[in-house]
């Protein structure tokens, strides 16, 4: 069997909703132990994010949301009541042995509980401790909640993204999917890498990591700020035009929609020829690439007009042929069907306690020697905490002693009913 590039990492994991759960789930798909703390009787409150929920084999419905089982496989749940004492000297045990604690509470809240960063430094002086929040550690803003759509407005992604005002339902418009926190958590989890990195191979110790999604929000604008530092002028919303070569947008086919790139001299021949239009290289408007991006607007009607004459997958095959980078707009239904992410096997069934199938998307990352290949479901509240309790040197009358106290709940105490 060969390795997982994580193997021997365990991270605790205090955290819910998205943007930390995904950073630990992508860590626990390389290979790390990720141990998740939930609240007992409750657990993650993403657990409740839907419809849609999980589906039974006879169709009946489980309490457990589909956004939840987004980012929490490969991972063990233990369900513990931290805001007590014996609950709180749990979490110590337990990071006393882990490399990593992750928590995206408000600022302050786990300094309370007596579980901040110098608490688990304390019994663990190797931690990588990492807190995500909304708008970071420090600041006239950092003891305020937050949410995805929120940063997407702050960062300025919103305003980069949409149509022009002067064009029909112009405006800036929110990415459909909640980027910001998609994008956090991948941040996150390069920087919890390097944080292990830097402790294990040069001699250093463990270190507290602030993460904000308004930073990252901000960050992920990248060729856009830099286009601002650059020109000093705000970029303009584009609709689905590109913001370099031209053209790089959308086009209506007779029964869809394609996306076409042809930004440089080669790729516009290419297309003008393939469009039988090749008069548009000679035309002053459009022979050089710059007078391309100025006129950006004529030339798009141009080419709208050839586009409209054609089905997608006519128009797919032309450019295709010609050596055009190009794409169908699909729906998710049409991108799962796409014969190159079947390829890739990019969706994979696993299977799962309540539904006995359950499909999922793979980890995009393929490695030559630490493959990714572990998919355990996404865990029950509390499926773990007797095993784990165990694992710390906890005896079954203590761990029994416990859940009668009501700090922690077993796998026989809780369901996905």
């Amino acid at each position: 069997m060969s390795p997982e590039a994580l193997q021997g990492v365990r991270v605790l994991d205090v955290s819910r909703i998205l943007a930390a759960p995904l950073a630990t789930q992508l860590l626990g798909d390389l290979g790390a132990e990720i141990i998740k703390v939930e609240r007992p009787g409750v657990g993650d409150e993403s657990r409740t994010y839907g419809p849609p929920f999980l589906k039974r084999p006879d169709g009946s419905e489980t309490q457990v949301s589909a956004f939840y089982l987004s980012c929490n496989r490969n991972k063990r749940s233990i369900a513990i009541d931290f805001s007590k004492a014996d609950g709180r000297d749990l979490i110590l045990s337990i990071a006393e042995n882990s490399d990593v604690f992750i928590e995206n509470f408000k600022v302050g809240t786990l300094e309370r509980y007596g579980l901040g960063y110098e608490d688990i430094k304390a019994v663990n002086p190797r931690i990588i401790y990492c807190s995500v929040t909304g708008f970071g550690q420090t600041g006239p803003m950092a003891d305020r909640p937050g949410y995805d759509g929120i940063f997407q407005a702050m960062s300025g992604m919103m305003n980069v993204s949409g149509h022009a005002d002067s064009k029909p339902g112009g405006g800036p418009m929110r990415v459909g999917i909640s980027m910001v926190d998609i994008l956090t958590s991948l941040y996150t989890a390069n920087a919890i890498q390097a944080a292990l990195y830097h402790r294990d191979t040069q001699g250093g110790n463990g270190q507290y990591i602030d993460v904000s999604l308004l930073d990252c929000g901000l960050a992920s604008l990248s060729h856009f700020a830099m286009s601002y530092f650059t020109s000093g002028e705000v970029p303009q919303r584009r609709g689905n035009c590109g913001f370099g070569g031209v053209p790089s947008e959308s086009f209506d086919c007779s029964d869809g929609m394609i996306f076409l790139t042809a930004g440089n001299q080669r790729q516009f021949a290419s297309l003008c020829h393939a469009l039988g239009r090749p008069e548009l290289l000679d035309d002053p408007l459009f022979a050089a690439p710059s007078q391309r991006v100025i006129n950006r607007d004529p030339l798009s009607v141009e080419l709208s007009a050839e586009f409209a004459k054609k089905t997608t997958a006519e128009a797919f095959a032309l450019l295709d042929k010609a050596g055009v980078p190009t794409g169908r707009v699909n729906d998710l239904r049409e991108a799962i069907a796409e014969p190159q992410i079947q390829h890739r096997e990019m969706v994979r069934n696993i299977p799962h306690p309540d539904s006995g199938e359950l499909s999922i998307l793979s980890n995009p990352l393929r490695f030559s020697g630490t493959p990714v290949k572990r998919y355990a479901p996404p865990p029950a509240i509390g499926e773990h905490t007797t095993q784990i309790l165990g694992e710390i040197g906890l005896q079954e009358e203590e761990i029994d002693a416990l859940c009668r106290k009501g700090i922690i709940t077993a796998a026989e105490d809780t369901t996905n009913d």
